[in-house]
């Protein structure tokens, strides 16, 4: 990316949003998820000694970067790590990764409000919507500590779906694995960060997105052609990451250091109806899948995840992907997207005619002549 692109980097402070400096940022390369960070790369061209005052003003772990093209904001977050680099002629530049504010949740452990180990210090949610509780979890990262709040804000979705869990001073748990493993949950919820201009006082905006059992955009499909605005797609079918068993492993429930400790483990979950040659069954063989879950104590709660990433890994893993043309469309507005992909060629003969959901975008800004090209990652829509 040059300077004279329509694009802009925007560098914040990370905890009162200030601007910094606007800087022309080069092969940028940039993704987005649901449900997990994303990330963001590129190089500062540091020309003079002017520039360089400039960019050293960037310090990592605590300034941000937004994207920016014409009023959009397409990504939003943390610089993490960055790389001072002279080639052979001489030409400096300063190289970033940044990630999502999702990132920071999993540098934060859930420990007690002072600095001693408290073993009676407890962060507790009892019978609250998943949601709730997702907001609180946030909550508490963001207020109980001085220096941790990152400004990102809530909605009020709810779930109908009640849970309790309790965090204790000690497990140090991230407020990460805390939300992952509440939203992998039977029946469980999406989330993501969003950033955005707000219309009314033009700030910038970052908002935690929660979605039960997803997060769903836009109240019609995005119809996507090939030919047309579909460049290229592929369909891989991974076996390796696929299985028609699961079984998830707790903590161990053991209280007497003079017996061995094992940990607590779920009822194996089978797709019984896949398995096997037998009348009414699919012809698969038995494919095992086993996952650690070292927070958890629950019996219940063990066996509703063997349930659910059984569900979610049936068979072969299948992750669409298809290469197009952005246009106008803003990379944020697209996750959680139902695009409807029509595809007619050597292989699709009869035409594809399918739904499926976005569940993430990987952006490579325009650049030399190249038109702004987005990939999507798809998951079959419900």
């Amino acid at each position: 990316m040059t300077t004279n692109t329509p694009y802009r980097a925007i560098f914040c402070d990370l905890l009162t949003d200030h601007t910094i400096d606007i800087l022309p940022l080069r092969d940028v390369t940039v993704d987005d998820y649901i449900g997990r960070a994303g990330s963001l790369s590129g190089t500062i061209p540091v020309a003079n000694a002017e520039m360089a005052a400039r960019v050293r003003r960037i310090e990592e772990g605590r300034t941000s970067v937004y994207l920016q093209r014409g009023k959009d904001l397409w990504w939003g977050g943390i610089i993490w790590t960055s790389t001072l680099q002279s080639d052979d002629k001489g030409i400096l530049t300063l190289g970033i990764q940044a990630a999502t504010f999702e990132s920071y949740a999993g540098r934060r452990l859930i420990r007690a409000k002072t600095p001693e180990y408290d073993a009676s210090y407890t962060l507790p949610f009892a019978g609250m919507d998943q949601l709730d509780i997702a907001r609180g979890l946030w909550t508490d990262m963001q207020t109980s500590l001085d220096g941790g709040n990152i400004l990102v804000t809530y909605g009020t979705e709810t779930s109908g779906v009640t849970r309790t869990i309790t965090y204790r001073d000690g497990d140090e748990t991230s407020y990460q694995d805390a939300l992952d493993s509440l939203a992998a949950l039977e029946d469980g919820f999406e989330y993501h960060i969003t950033v955005y201009t707000d219309p009314a006082s033009g700030s910038r905006v970052r908002r935690l997105v929660l979605g039960h059992p997803k997060i769903e955009t836009g109240a019609t499909d995005l119809v996507l052609d090939r030919p047309g605005t579909v460049l290229s797609y592929s369909f891989p079918r991974d076996a390796t990451r696929g299985g028609t068993t699961a079984r998830a492993r707790g903590a161990s429930t053991n209280s007497d250091q003079a017996s061995e400790s094992r940990p607590l483990a779920s009822t194996v979950a089978v797709a019984d109806q896949l398995i096997g040659t037998g009348e009414g069954h699919a012809g698969y063989p038995r494919v095992d899948l086993t996952s650690d879950h070292n927070d958890t104590t629950d019996q219940n709660t063990l066996d509703a995840l063997a349930r659910t990433e059984l569900a979610a890994a049936t068979g072969a893993v299948v992750i669409p992907a298809i290469s197009i043309r952005l246009d106008d469309l803003v990379p944020t507005a697209l996750l959680g997207r139902t695009a409807r992909i029509r595809i007619t060629d050597e292989w699709f003969t009869e035409g594809l005619d399918a739904r499926y959901r976005i569940i993430g975008v990987k952006v490579s800004p325009a650049q030399r002549g190249r038109p702004d090209t987005a990939e999507l990652y798809l998951e079959e829509a419900a």
